[in-house]
């Protein structure tokens, strides 16, 4: 049953189906890396929550956060049973890739294939999305800190190597069936008219809250899409048998 059916759930089918689960797999943008510090409530993630139940909110729409910041795909796989399989959701939104552009390229489409076909066979929905731009170059404002990293990962943006890795990813995902929401395909029609750096927070590679709400936006057009019908509103009161 899709997340969009389920949602839509009236009292008996709550009963026979339960809630719907949704994990997110993925670095520290689904961690909760918001805006230069974790902030579960204006997540991505918890903006989608908060849209799904604002369409119809008698269905619990729970949000399983499996993402781990600073972890690659690759680096993710051992737990994917423990993390993501064991609790047999809906749906499972993976978001790798800010990561994963410091090791082959082989690596990250090889352990992608491995995440995604291990979700297709346990017969959950899968989504792909594609993770934000990086810096194009340091901002006057980045850390001191972080001066020699957002070099370091400037280049990757403007050599075109990240688009090598998200483009490759796309086509892996499309081939075997894996729903993708393009999300850096946005940030790159942004980047013509916009300088995306500066939707950086830490200049880096965490988006401000605005563009958090871009992927909630573009997650919610794929699992609901437009003109959704709320159904038949019900009520919570106890029932007799």
């Amino acid at each position: 049953m899709k997340v969009k059916e389920k949602l839509m759930l009236d009292y008996p089918g709550l009963c026979e189906h339960g809630p719907i689960d949704i994990v997110i797999f993925g670095d520290s943008v689904s961690h909760g890396a918001v805006n230069g510090y974790i902030d579960y409530e204006n997540v991505y993630w918890n903006q989608l929550r908060k849209r799904m139940n604002a369409l119809r909110d008698y269905v619990p729409v729970n949000m399983i956060n499996a993402s781990i910041g600073g972890t690659s795909a690759k680096q993710s796989l051992d737990r994917l049973e423990r993390d993501v399989l064991i609790h047999e959701p809906d749906l499972v939104i993976v978001c790798f890739g800010l990561n994963d552009v410091n090791f082959p390229l082989e690596v990250y489409t090889s352990s992608l294939e491995t995440i995604f076909r291990r979700c297709l066979d346990a017969g959950t929905e899968v989504i792909f999305m594609t993770p934000n731009m990086l810096n194009s170059y340091v901002a006057e404002d980045t850390e001191p800190y972080l001066r020699a990293y957002a070099q370091k990962i400037s280049e990757i943006q403007s050599s075109g190597k990240m688009d090598t890795y998200m483009n490759t990813a796309v086509l892996l995902a499309k081939e075997m069936g894996v729903t993708v929401c393009d999300c850096y395909a946005k940030w790159k029609e942004l980047s013509k008219t916009q300088d995306t750096t500066l939707l950086l927070a830490n200049r880096i590679n965490h988006p401000i809250p605005e563009m958090h709400k871009l992927f909630a936006d573009s997650l919610y057009d794929i699992i609901i899409g437009d003109g959704a019908d709320r159904g038949t509103e019900e009520s919570t009161m106890h029932r007799e048998e």
